[in-house]
């Protein structure tokens, strides 16, 4: 699918990219949920968002010093033991508990670290081997895509309070 690390950290930004606009909304509007993103208030979206993020750099963290990720493995397991309703439910909680000053500071810092981090992971063991690849883009660039439409509701919806 990517030929090199570069080509998918450059798809990776532009794909995050309108993410980024969930960071200029108010405290207010990100408190705010939202019927068209199934209820989720933009500070909820921001910590699901995270949460895959925060996933991944505990990937690459792994794959930069070695060939397996025990955080994949780990993960997979729990989302096929528990199912992703309840590891989700759970991850709107933990990060809802967040300060909004963190979560805003994480959602700023992390994806940048993780694309640093991922720099510096031989592509042998991401971008050339298919699991991680896979598991890579499911925590990112697959991800924002399935959360576009709920971005889109999110601002919509903050546009229409102000």
């Amino acid at each position: 699918m990517y030929l090199n690390a570069l080509e998918f950290l450059d798809e990776e930004r532009e794909a995050w990219r309108p993410f980024e606009e969930l960071t200029s909304l108010s405290d207010e509007d990100l408190a705010r949920p939202c019927g068209d993103a199934h209820g989720w208030s933009g500070r909820d979206l921001m910590g699901h968002l995270l949460s895959g993020l925060e996933n991944a750099l505990a990937a690459a963290r792994e794959l930069a010093v070695g060939e397996r990720s025990a955080t994949i493995a780990r993960l997979d397991a729990e989302w096929e033991s528990r199912g992703g309703d309840v590891v989700n439910a759970e991850l709107t909680e933990r990060y809802g508990a967040l300060p909004l000053a963190d979560l805003r500071a994480r959602y700023a810092s992390v994806p940048g670290e993780l694309r640093g981090t991922l720099t510096v992971v031989p592509e042998s063991r991401w971008v050339k081997h298919p699991d991680h690849m896979r598991w890579i883009l499911d925590e990112t660039i697959d991800h924002y895509a399935e959360h576009e439409p709920d971005l889109r509701a999110i601002v919509a919806q903050a546009g229409s309070s102000g």
